[in-house]
């Protein structure tokens, strides 16, 4: 059964290779695309303060963190949740790049060696809404996901907001049938869905909505001085419901 993770992280600021540390980090476990409720979530002490623009963003102090555990002693932990599943992530570059730093202090491999993949929904975005504003804000506007609790960014909010993302961004993918045509289409990936469990029913048009669809069509004719494709190559063609 195929696992995912989504996985958010909160940090001291914007460089991991600069200093800047993570300070939270929250995971929401899916199976077969379903929320489990096996999630995780852990607030980390950096060693550090925040800088003044990231506290701005996600509002925790270091006082709160004072008391919290080191990345260090949480690894493990973290690792055997992750391993061999597939990471979900927004803006995946900057959190791996915090998740690697953090394991390269401690002495231990980048998170690649330990995960299954990473697949960054920031991509996928931009690739399904070219051109325009792909902030989680964004697409839950888009996609219909309530976000109306997010005053401040957090790691386990996140996670959960960009799970409900993730699952309506991929939505339909599991109910179709993926396969490569062989011959010169070589590569080209094709579609199929099985309509064979479905019994679809026959709704035919009203007198009303047959009645306006023959209108348009005279209006297309009338236009086209009678040239168009439905008449030129089937001029015997019953009338529409006839």
């Amino acid at each position: 059964m195929s696992r995912q993770i989504v996985l958010d992280t909160e940090t001291t600021g914007l460089s991991a290779e600069g200093g800047d540390r993570i300070i939270e980090i929250g995971c929401v476990e899916l199976l077969a695309r379903k929320l489990t409720g096996n999630n995780k979530h852990f607030y980390l002490n950096p060693g550090r303060d925040s800088h003044e623009d990231a506290l701005k963003v996600h509002g925790i102090s270091s006082e709160f963190l004072r008391d919290k555990p080191r990345f260090e002693a949480v690894a493990d932990e973290l690792l055997d949740y992750l391993r061999d599943a597939e990471i979900i992530i927004h803006n995946a570059q900057f959190d791996v790049s915090f998740l690697n730093k953090e394991l390269e202090l401690i002495g231990r491999p980048a998170l690649g060696q330990f995960v299954g993949s990473v697949t960054d929904t920031l991509a996928m975005a931009k690739e399904m809404f070219p051109g325009k504003r792909n902030s989680l804000n964004a697409l839950c506007d888009r996609l219909g996901v309530d976000n109306s609790t997010r005053t401040l960014h957090g790691a386990l909010l996140d996670a959960e907001l960009l799970a409900d993302v993730y699952i309506n961004l991929t939505r339909g993918q599991d109910a179709l049938l993926m396969d490569l045509e062989p011959g010169d289409n070589q590569g080209t990936v094709t579609t199929r869905m099985d309509l064979r469990g479905f019994d679809l029913p026959v709704l035919p048009a009203s007198e009303q909505e047959a009645a306006a669809h023959e209108d348009v069509l005279k209006q297309l004719d009338k236009s086209s001085d009678g040239k168009t494709v439905w008449r030129t190559l089937a001029p015997a063609a019953a009338p529409f419901m006839a």
